[in-house]
């Protein structure tokens, strides 16, 4: 099975491609990890990116084709692939077709994670984590037992993303209004979209995502 996980960033893309990959045994192809994973591998394709990141140039559609076609093969036939990320704009999703193509696989379904922005935003600039062990925080929704003090490692020390702020949120939310969402139409007309409520609590994303997977 093949499946595309939508949503602005802060949806809960990760989260629940973490899930299926628990719940399922797929994989979560995620361009970001695997764009520094083939740099730190000096692979082919990886060499060709680090070159393009140290012009200060934005990695390009064909370099992001290239690990996805590698990381497909490297998989084999059996395993499901799940696409984080990927694709963010008509053209990726144009190349991802004739990828999957390529190795025999079609995309099964597509699944929105639909979000409120203002919710949104509140629930992305509140959070934050224990600059020690990563244990992740928030403002108003899960704060340490003891103020100031790290549940799981006791460490006295958080930081914050800087990028976790309402302007950077919405920015974001505009550019994947204009420029991934355009994309979903292309595959309604294929019946594979799923729109699932990404401000519902984890677990019950998760029970709905795995119910459209039967």
């Amino acid at each position: 099975m093949n499946i595309i996980l939508l949503g602005p960033p802060g949806a809960g893309k990760g989260t629940q491609a973490q899930r299926l990959v628990e719940h399922h045994g797929m994989r979560q192809l995620s361009t970001g990890d695997m764009l520094r994973a083939a740099v730190k591998a000096q692979s082919p394709v990886g060499l060709k990116a680090r070159a393009v990141m140290e012009r200060g140039e934005l990695v390009s559609d064909e370099i992001v084709s290239e690990l996805i076609d590698a990381e497909l093969t490297a998989m084999g036939p059996e395993t499901g692939a799940i696409f984080d990320g990927y694709p963010r704009t008509s053209a990726q999703a144009l190349a991802l077709d004739e990828i999957l193509a390529r190795h025999g696989r079609q995309l099964d379904h597509v699944i929105e994670l639909e979000v409120d922005e203002d919710a949104l935003v509140a629930r992305i600039t509140g959070r934050y984590a224990c600059a020690s062990c990563g244990e992740g925080y928030h403002d108003r929704f899960k704060q340490p037992e003891r103020e100031g003090t790290c549940d799981r490692c006791g460490s006295h020390e958080f930081k914050r993303r800087p990028d976790d702020n309402e302007q950077t949120v919405r920015h974001r939310m505009a550019v994947y209004r204009a420029e991934t969402a355009p994309i979903l139409p292309g595959y309604e007309t294929r019946g594979i979209v799923s729109r699932v409520d990404g401000m519902a609590p984890i677990e019950t994303v998760t029970s709905e995502i795995d119910a459209l997977l039967v």
